[in-house]
């Protein structure tokens, strides 16, 4: 391999690890300052996830909600366990099957912090025009898609 070759993939490599960082960063970023605006409701951004997914799939199952949310079992259950103490859930067995459903104390909270929620996420991206904004998203696609 010629020292300029070498050098050229060191530099893609260095590129490639920036980028990471960068996107590592802003992610980190992005959840410190929901769970921040997530406060005012006495939610974390695990906890509002949860009841995203529940009050959009409801009545779902512990099963498929796992499969939807990036938790291990354990912690589904103790997420679930702590948003049926708040009274925004309830879990029903149907033979073998356990139901989750939004209480109407949830399905309140639910049609509040919902939207303020998904402006607050938006305005993230508002340093971006509307076209550098489906770039990025055209990008993350493609990302997603490549196979390491």
């Amino acid at each position: 391999m010629s020292r300029a070759h070498f050098l050229s993939q060191k530099q893609e490599e260095r590129l490639g690890i920036l980028l990471w960082f960068r996107f590592a960063r802003f992610y980190n970023r992005s959840i410190r300052l929901s769970n921040q605006h997530l406060k005012r409701w006495d939610l974390t951004i695990s906890q509002f996830d949860l009841l995203v997914q529940i009050g959009a799939h409801q009545p779902i199952s512990q099963q498929e909600l796992a499969g939807k949310l990036f938790v291990t079992k354990g912690n589904l259950t103790q997420l679930i366990t702590k948003l049926e103490r708040m009274e925004l859930v309830k879990r029903t067995q149907e033979w073998r099957t356990k139901l989750i459903t939004l209480t109407d104390k949830g399905t309140t909270l639910y049609s509040e912090v919902v939207p303020q929620q998904e402006r607050f996420q938006a305005a993230q991206f508002q340093g971006l025009t509307k076209v550098e904004q489906k770039q990025l998203m055209s990008l993350l696609k493609k990302l997603m898609n490549v196979e390491n």
